[in-house]
This record gives structure tokens, sequence and C-alpha cells, in this order.
């Protein structure tokens, strides 16, 4: 695999691990709020930093998009 793919793969486990993180705050009883939303704030910018990194690689050609059946 080439380095994109690392760097998108490596981005969605990120968010992921952002998501989880704000769940476990949001869970806690005696959770942290703050902490919560510093969790949620992370995984926004994450996604918006993904979408950024796919419209770069797909306009610099280093991916290229597929359509279904072919």
């Amino acid at each position: 695999m080439d380095v994109i793919r690392w760097l998108i793969i490596a981005t969605l486990l990120a968010i992921v691990w952002s998501l989880g993180t704000a769940l476990y705050h949001l869970s806690k009883p005696t959770g942290n709020p703050d902490k919560m939303l510093r969790a949620l704030t992370w995984r926004i910018s994450l996604s918006l930093g993904l979408f950024i990194l796919l419209l770069v690689a797909g306009r610099a050609g280093w991916i290229t998009p597929h359509g279904l059946g072919n």
C-alpha cells in the first residue's frame, strides 16, 4: 500500500478513537464535559482534514475514483 492509503486509514482510526473517547466521557457518571467537547472537536477537525485530503489526493492523481460495477 502506498503512503496516501496509510494516511487515510490512520486518519479514520483517529476519528474512531476520538469518537470512542467522547462516548467514554459521556457515559461516565462523573464525566468531564470539557473533555467530551474536546474529543468531539478533534473528531470534527479530523473529519474535515480527511475530506480535504481526499479532495487534494483526487485532484493530484494520488488516488483514482472508480465506479461501481467497473
